[in-house]
C-alpha cells in the first residue's frame, strides 16, 4: 500500500477525548494507521504541514448536486413557490450532460472548501450522470434519485409512477451501492410527503429494510408545507412518517425547523437523524431549527448547505458560523459553542450517516478523509494560545483550505484541484444552464 506521512501539523482530532496536538499522521492506503507527536516512517509521500491545521474532512448531510446549475435563479422566494415556480421547471429541463456538470460544479466547490463526504439528493432523471461525477471526482457520497409520484403543480416530466420510481431506485442501488471502494452509498430519496403517495413511502420503507440503506427526505421545513401535509394526511410530517413505519435509525430528515414536542419524542425514541441547514432556512425564510434542544435530547444532528439556489454557497465554514450565530440571538451566547458546532460538522455528520466508526475524527483505523488549513493570514491571527475550535469556526474560511485527502488520495493539494478540471467545468456549466433556460423558454 502507498504510505503518506503528514508532518508537524496542529491536529484537531475530534475524538472523544477532544485531543489536540502538534504532530504527525501516517496513512497506509485509505486508512489512518498512526497519530502521534512524532512518527518515524518511510513514506511514498511526505506532506510538510508545519504551521498548518489538520482536521477531519467536513461531512455535509444535505446537498442537492443537481441544483448547483440553478445558483442565483430562484432568489427571494419561500419554499413552495421556490419549488413550483423555479426549481421543478429547471429540474424537469435537465439532461444527462447538465446533471453531470451540475454535480461536478458542486463537487468542485465542496472539495475546495473542505467537504469530503456528502448526503446528496438528485432529481428524478439522469442520476447515473451524477454518480459518474461522484466516482470520478473522488468525493465520498450517499446519494440517490429523488422520488416523486404525487402532487399538484409538478411538471409532467418529474411526476413518475410509483412502480417506476421504486424500480428505477432499486436498479440504481444494485449498480452503484458500494462502488469506488465503498465511497458511493445508495440512499432512497423520496422528496417529501407533499410529493409522495403513501404507497411510494411504504415501498421505500420495505426496500430500506431489505437492503439496509438510508432514507433521506425533507420534513417540517416550512409552515405551509406542514399545513398541507396535515390537510392531506391527517397529521404532521414526522407523526405521519411514524404512522406508516418509516421512522427508524436509517431515516435522515432534512430541516426539521417546525417540530412539536411529540415529533421530537418520536425522533429521539426511533433513532431518527436530523440535518440542519441554517443558510437555506434563513434565505427561504423558513425559520430557525431548535438545534440546541435537539442536541440536549441526544438526537444526532449534522449540517448541510442544501442546494445552491436556496443558499448560493456550499461552504461549510459559512454554515458552521450561521449554526452558532443564529442560536445565540435566541438562546444566549453560550447556546452553541465552537467545539459543539465543529463536532456537528465532523463526528455529528458521521453519526447521522451511521459512519462514526469510519470517518469524522482523526484516529488510527479510520478512513483518511482529511483537510489541511493554512491559517497564516490576517483574519486568523493572533494564533498565540488561540482556541483551535474558535479559530476554525469563527475566523477561518474556505480560502484557507490548502489540501484535501479522501480515502487516502489527494483530491486537492496546495489549493490545486487534482480530480476536477476547473476550466472545463466552469465552461460547461455555463453552456448547460443556457441550454436548460432555452429549453424552458421554448416549452420543451
Amino acid at each position: 500500500m502507498n504510505k503518506t506521512l503528514i508532518k508537524d501539523a496542529q491536529i484537531i482530532t475530534m475524538d472523544e477525548k477532544g485531543l489536540v496536538l502538534t504532530g504527525d499522521v501516517l496513512i497506509e492506503g485509505d486508512r489512518i494507521v498512526q497519530v502521534a507527536e512524532r512518527i518515524e516512517a518511510i513514506a511514498d509521500r511526505t506532506i510538510n504541514a508545519k504551521g498548518k491545521t489538520l482536521l477531519p474532512g467536513f461531512i455535509q448531510t444535505h446537498i442537492h448536486l443537481c441544483q448547483t446549475l440553478f445558483r442565483g435563479r430562484a432568489d427571494d422566494l419561500e419554499l413552495l413557490d421556490w419549488l413550483k415556480k423555479r426549481i421543478w421547471p429547471l429540474e424537469a429541463a435537465h439532461d444527462e450532460e447538465s446533471v453531470y456538470y451540475s454535480a461536478m460544479l458542486g463537487i468542485g466547490e465542496l472539495i475546495r472548501s473542505g467537504t469530503t463526504t456528502i448526503l446528496d439528493m438528485e432529481t428524478v432523471h439522469h442520476t447515473e450522470a451524477a454518480f459518474r461525477a461522484i466516482e470520478e471526482s473522488g468525493i465520498r457520497a450517499f446519494s440517490g434519485k429523488v422520488m416523486m409520484d404525487y402532487g399538484g403543480d409538478v411538471p409532467a416530466r418529474l411526476n413518475e409512477s410509483t412502480e417506476q420510481s421504486l424500480s428505477e431506485s432499486v436498479d440504481l442501488l444494485e449498480k452503484w451501492h458500494g462502488r469506488a471502494n465503498g465511497r458511493i452509498q445508495y440512499t432512497f430519496c423520496p422528496r417529501f410527503v407533499v410529493s409522495c403517495t403513501e404507497e411510494l413511502l411504504t415501498g421505500v420503507r420495505d426496500l430500506s429494510k431489505r437492503y439496509n440503506v438510508k432514507v433521506h427526505t425533507h420534513a417540517s421545513e416550512n409552515k405551509d408545507e406542514i399545513a398541507l401535509v396535515e390537510r392531506e394526511r391527517g397529521m404532521r410530517n414526522v407523526l405521519y412518517l411514524d404512522h406508516i413505519g418509516l421512522t427508524d435509525p436509517n431515516l435522515i430528515l432534512a430541516h426539521c425547523v417546525w417540530l412539536n414536542e411529540e415529533e421530537k419524542r418520536v425522533i429521539r425514541e426511533r433513532g431518527v437523524k436530523v440535518t440542519h441547514c441554517p443558510g437555506s432556512n434563513l434565505k427561504l425564510a423558513s425559520g430557525i431549527a431548535e438545534v440546541p434542544d435537539l442536541l440536549r435530547h441526544h438526537i444526532s444532528v449534522g449540517i448541510g448547505s442544501d442546494g445552491s439556489p436556496c443558499n448560493n454557497t456550499l461552504d461549510m465554514f459559512s454554515e458552521m458560523r450561521l449554526t452558532a450565530m443564529i442560536q445565540k440571538s435566541l438562546h444566549g451566547p453560550t447556546s452553541m459553542d465552537a467545539k459543539t458546532v465543529l463536532r456537528m460538522a465532523t463526528m455529528g455528520g458521521a453519526e447521522v450517516l451511521g459512519m462514526e466508526q469510519e470517518i469524522g475524527s482523526i484516529e488510527a483505523g479510520k478512513k483518511a478523509d482529511l483537510i489541511l488549513l493554512e491559517l497564516n493570514e490576517f483574519h486568523a491571527f493572533p494564533s498565540f494560545d488561540a482556541d483551535p475550535y474558535s479559530r476554525v469556526v469563527y475566523s477561518a474560511g474556505y480560502s484557507d483550505v490548502d489540501t484535501v485527502l479522501i480515502d487516502g488520495k489527494l483530491v486537492m493539494h496546495n489549493k490545486a484541484m487534482m480530480t476536477v478540471d476547473k476550466s472545463i467545468v466552469l465552461k460547461e456549466a455555463d453552456r448547460s444552464i443556457a441550454r436548460l433556460l432555452r429549453r424552458i423558454n421554448e416549452g420543451g
